[in-house]
């Protein structure tokens, strides 16, 4: 049977730097802006950012754009699930619209909800020699969404419900979703987004994974700060307080542990690029074997194998010889 995953997410409009050349300059509004790529992230979050990844061109009059979108599990993942849902929040703007629009076309059902402020925005450096990203993050509409802006109804049919992190930074409404997606029987996994955040929401991270999270994913940097340990002590930590934790490791990994289990899995070969999507498609990839009821450790080869292949192209799109090819392998 093929399952179904809701994301949680902030959904932010991205600014690309390459090793100091500004793709996009100016805002929307902007007479002098000259356009550039953009991706909807939230960790962009990833440390790890899930993503729409578009081009998009600005003049004094309009904004234009030819989106194509990843969401964690979702897009890229609807590749992968049956069916993928998203919940957020945007600005009642032409961003927004177009962030929901372009969902829309990859069969994501989108319940992107309106708030008051702007559409939120990332500013992203993609740096050499590794093509490892920093973010500095405007939420924007995204942290508007409030506890009362949660339905039973939109976590009820869904298998999985899948947490960015960068939205427990508002933790009443963080709360009310996993509570609302434990009573509709979800699995949920959360990615813990990015080490300032995990520091800043640490007794509150604590708690939820502790009471209502089934799968948590970490780089290095974030399991370090959540418990104050390296990496492979750091697992098993974590593993303590869910059913399955996940410590990424980047270009040497991942490791694996649930109960008693426990797998180191070497990163799949690649010839990166762009390291933008690499941990939220690894957890799409990850979640997906998961749903198929594979072993702890099939998991997580096909989050590396399908995080490799993300890595190799310039934002989050998959093309479709490298999807042929993460299927064969």
């Amino acid at each position: 049977m093929i399952k179904k995953l809701l994301a949680f997410q902030a959904v932010l409009l991205a600014a690309f730097a390459v090793t100091g050349f500004v793709y996009a300059e100016g805002e929307a509004d902007d007479p002098g802006a000259t356009g550039g790529y953009g991706c909807d992230s939230y960790d962009h979050t990833g440390g790890d950012c899930s993503v729409v990844w578009y081009k998009y061109t600005y003049n004094s009059n309009a904004t234009s754009a030819n989106p194509q979108t990843w969401i964690p599990s979702a897009t890229n993942g609807s590749t992968l699930w049956g069916e993928a849902g998203n919940i957020g929040k945007v600005g009642d703007d032409d961003l927004g619209q177009l962030f929901k629009s372009d969902q829309e076309q990859y069969g994501i059902k989108s319940l992107l909800l309106k708030g008051k402020n702007s559409s939120g925005r990332a500013m992203v450096f993609i740096t050499a020699p590794n093509a490892e990203r920093t973010f500095a993050v405007y939420l924007g509409a995204a942290l508007e969404l409030v506890p009362e802006d949660l339905k039973l109804e939109y976590f009820q049919g869904y298998d999985y419900f899948h947490i960015e992190g960068y939205l427990v930074q508002n933790q009443a409404t963080i709360r009310r979703a996993v509570e609302l997606a434990k009573e509709a029987g979800c699995i949920i996994s959360l990615d813990m987004a990015s080490y300032n955040v995990v520091e800043s929401n640490d007794a509150f991270l604590h708690d939820i994974v502790e009471n209502y999270v089934d799968i948590v994913f970490a780089n290095e940097t974030e399991a370090k700060a959540f418990t104050k340990m390296e990496p492979r002590e750091a697992l098993d930590e974590i593993a303590r307080h869910c059913s399955i934790a996940v410590v990424k490791v980047g270009k040497d990994g991942s490791m694996l542990k649930s109960g008693e289990q426990c797998h180191f899995i070497p990163a799949w070969p690649a010839t990166p690029v762009d390291a933008t999507g690499a941990g939220d498609t690894y957890a799409a990839g990850f979640l997906y074997a998961h749903s198929l009821g594979m072993p702890l450790k099939v998991c997580g080869e096909v989050g590396s194998i399908i995080a490799a292949q993300v890595v190799e192209v310039v934002g989050t799109k998959i093309d479709s010889p490298r999807w042929k090819m993460a299927k064969a392998e």
